[in-house]
């Protein structure tokens, strides 16, 4: 399935970028597992392909008013941040692994998982060391490593899976409230 995006263009990933990304999507967590009526919102409008919409509840949060690189498959959303570098970015999203099931996107399990990876971006934001750290982790492909980082903030049985994927990490869940599995990214992207 094509994915519809409002994207420009991309940079490489560091501490720095991790940490800036981080500081960016924390308030957009707390959000979403904190209000249950904007998470309501914001599942119809990845579902529905709502761009528009997407767009109107991301400008709620001050931190992400003004980004215009973000996007739905309608299983999932992306939310993508500019590097140095001219066509990078690192983007962040939920999503149901592609090739499951179309319109999709259970708010119940959005809700979960961003309660789950609060500390998590939280240390990202504010912890030069641990970002450095995990920056580290991901450019020497040290999955033991990372995944003592990651399990240590994000401590819920239905975290599966960590892995480092384009130059970033993905978190795969599995919650009791669907029998898709959704996956957690942070990685790096490309774009022409």
């Amino acid at each position: 399935m094509a994915q519809i995006s409002n994207r420009r263009t991309r940079r490489p990933g560091t501490a720095n970028d991790l940490r800036k990304v981080a500081q960016s999507m924390l308030p957009f967590y707390k959000k979403i597992a904190c209000s249950r009526e904007f998470a309501k919102q914001w599942s119809s409008a990845v579902v529905k392909a709502d761009l528009g919409r997407m767009g109107r509840l991301l400008s709620t949060i001050p931190s992400l008013a003004n980004n215009e690189d973000y996007g739905t498959n309608a299983i999932g959303y992306f939310i993508s941040f500019p590097l140095p570098k001219r066509s990078l970015y690192y983007t962040n999203g939920t999503t149901i692994p592609p090739g499951l099931v179309q319109f999709t996107f259970n708010t119940k399990v959005h809700r979960s998982i961003a309660r789950s990876v609060l500390p998590l971006y939280r240390k990202l934001a504010v912890g030069g060391a641990f970002a450095w750290s995990f920056a580290g982790a991901i450019r020497r492909q040290d999955t033991a490593l990372l995944t003592r980082m990651v399990r240590r903030l994000v401590r819920t049985r239905s975290l599966k899976s960590i892995r480092i994927e384009n130059a970033g990490v993905v978190l795969l869940f599995k919650t009791r409230f669907s029998s898709y599995p959704y996956r957690n990214l942070l990685i790096r992207d490309v774009h022409r």
